[in-house]
């Protein structure tokens, strides 16, 4: 009994936690390969000297270093839509969950969550599926501020 203690102690002591303070469900290495595929034409990782950490330097979308527990529609000098600026000055923070939902359907999910039929994203790319749209987040928590 004591060895089923120990490896379940084990397995979620090795789960990782991110900024938010969820456990990850995700996996940030199949993240980062999932990002390189999908999210690089719009998206960079950039720490706060500018050092370019994922992606290839593209400007469409926001950078996404620190992303994990951060205010929505907050990246300065990057010119949100309406809609996920709402919810950011509203206090929403990226979590995992959000993450997820909003990267498989960005304007359906911010028209659900602000509950008005109005909403509407920028982001026109979707993530097809769930598991990506997790793994991407694992990856991109591995990035944050207190590195």
């Amino acid at each position: 009994m004591s060895k089923f203690i120990l490896a379940a102690a084990a397995a979620l002591l090795s789960t990782p936690v991110f900024a938010d303070g969820h456990a990850a469900t995700g996996d940030a290495e199949a993240g980062e390969q999932q990002f390189n595929r999908q999210c690089v034409a719009c998206h960079i990782v950039a720490d706060a000297d500018g050092e370019v950490l994922a992606g290839r330097n593209a400007r469409t979308g926001p950078n996404l270093y620190g992303i994990a527990g951060r205010q929505l529609g907050a990246v300065e000098g990057f010119r949100y839509g309406d809609s996920i600026v709402e919810l950011g000055e509203g206090g929403a923070v990226w979590t995992e969950e959000a993450f997820a939902s909003y990267v498989q359907d960005p304007t359906t999910w911010l028209r659900e969550v602000l509950e008005n039929d109005r909403a509407r994203s920028k982001m026109a790319y979707r993530v097809r599926n769930e598991q990506d749209a997790l793994d991407m987040y694992a990856f991109l928590a591995t990035f944050s501020a207190a590195e």
